[in-house]
C-alpha cells in the first residue's frame, strides 16, 4: 500500500525519533504496558501509568494522540503521557486505528472501546471513574473533542453506531495545538487537506468535514476546556475561534499561548518531553483539571 499518508507517517516518525532519542521512563512511575482494550489486537493496545507508591483510586487522564490521522501510537506518546502521571493522575495512553488502513470514525470507535475498558477495569488499575479527563493534541485534539461532543450532544451521538458506556463522562478536556475547524476554506496547504482526505471514507466531502468540525458540535453541556497553543504552531489561529464558541456557550475554559525566548515553539511543542515550556503546559493543564476534582479527592 502506498499513499501520501504513509509517506507522512515515515516523515513524522523520523523527526520524532530524533526528538525522543535517549528518553527513559522517569523515576516514580509504575507502568502497565501492552494491554489489549479492543477487538483489533495490533491496533488496540494501551498502557496505564501511575505515580509509584500510591494506593487506591486516582483521577484519570485519557490521551488521544495526534499525528494527522495517519501517524502515532502509544510508544511515541509514552514520555509525554508519563509526565501527567507525575502530577498524580492515572494516565491511559492508547494506540488507535489510522488512515490509510482505516477511515473515520475508526479513531472514535477505538476511543469508545477505551472508555468501556476504563469502566470495566477501574478496580484492577485504581481508576477513579468519577473524575475522568481527556487530552488530545493536534488531530488528537479533534478526536478527544469530538468524543466529548458525542457524550454531550445526543443528535451528534446518533450519527455513530456505538454507544458510550454508562456512567462515562469527562470532567474536563485539554485541547492542545488542535485541529478544530475541519473545512475546505480552513486548509489550503499541501499537507493537512490530503491527510484529512485520506482519513475520511469518501475523500473529504463537505458533509464528512462538517461531521468532523468540532465547532459545529459544542453545546452548553460541553465540559470545561483547557486549550493551548504556541507561537510557532500553524494551527494557533484556531484558538481564538474556539474561545469565542466556548464563550457563546457559557463553557468554563482557560486558553494559554506559550512563547519561548528564542521564539521557536512549533506545532505540538507540548509533546517534547525535553522542553521547559512543555512541562509548563502540563503543569497548567493539570492545575486546571484539579479544579474539577472533588475537594475530598485532592
Amino acid at each position: 500500500m502506498s499513499s501520501f499518508g504513509l509517506y507522512m507517517r515515515k516523515k513524522f516518525n523520523d523527526g520524532d525519533e530524533i526528538r525522543d532519542k535517549g528518553l527513559e521512563t522517569p523515576s516514580g512511575i509504575t507502568r502497565f504496558d501492552g494491554i489489549t482494550y479492543g477487538p483489533e489486537k495490533t491496533w488496540n493496545p494501551l498502557d496505564v501509568y501511575r505515580p509509584s507508591n500510591t494506593d487506591g483510586k486516582l483521577p484519570v487522564i485519557i490521551s488521544f494522540h495526534g499525528g494527522g490521522w495517519v501517524y502515532g501510537d502509544k510508544e511515541r506518546y509514552q514520555y509525554y503521557c508519563m509526565n501527567f502521571a507525575l502530577h498524580g493522575f492515572a494516565v491511559i495512553n492508547f494506540t488507535y486505528r489510522l488512515a490509510p488502513e482505516y477511515h473515520h470514525p475508526a479513531g472514535l470507535e477505538d476511543m469508545n472501546h477505551v472508555a468501556e475498558w476504563v469502566m470495566s477495569n477501574a478496580e484492577k488499575y485504581g481508576l477513579d471513574t468519577e473524575h475522568i479527563f481527556g487530552i488530545g493534541d493536534s488531530a488528537g485534539a479533534n478526536g478527544i473533542g469530538l468524543y466529548a461532543a458525542i457524550l454531550t450532544k445526543p443528535d451528534y451521538a446518533a450519527l455513530y453506531d456505538f454507544t458510550p458506556p454508562e456512567g462515562f463522562s469527562f470532567k474536563s478536556v485539554g485541547l492542545l495545538c488542535g485541529t478544530y475547524k475541519v473545512s475546505l476554506e480552513n486548509y489550503d496547504d499541501e499537507v493537512t487537506m490530503p491527510l484529512i482526505a485520506e482519513y475520511l471514507p469518501h475523500g473529504g466531502t463537505v458533509p464528512e468535514m462538517e461531521e468532523m468540525n468540532l465547532f459545529n458540535h459544542i453545546t452548553k453541556k460541553y465540559p470545561p476546556v483547557f486549550a493551548a497553543t504556541g507561537e510557532g504552531d500553524f494551527l494557533k489561529i484556531q484558538l481564538p475561534e474556539l474561545a469565542a464558541i466556548l464563550v457563546s456557550n457559557d463553557i468554563p475554559f482557560e486558553a494559554r499561548f506559550y512563547t519561548s525566548p528564542d521564539r521557536t515553539l512549533g506545532h505540538d511543542f507540548c509533546c517534547n518531553a525535553r522542553l521547559k515550556e512543555a512541562h509548563e503546559c502540563a503543569d497548567d493543564l493539570c492545575a486546571f483539571f484539579r479544579k474539577y476534582i472533588k475537594e475530598e479527592q485532592r
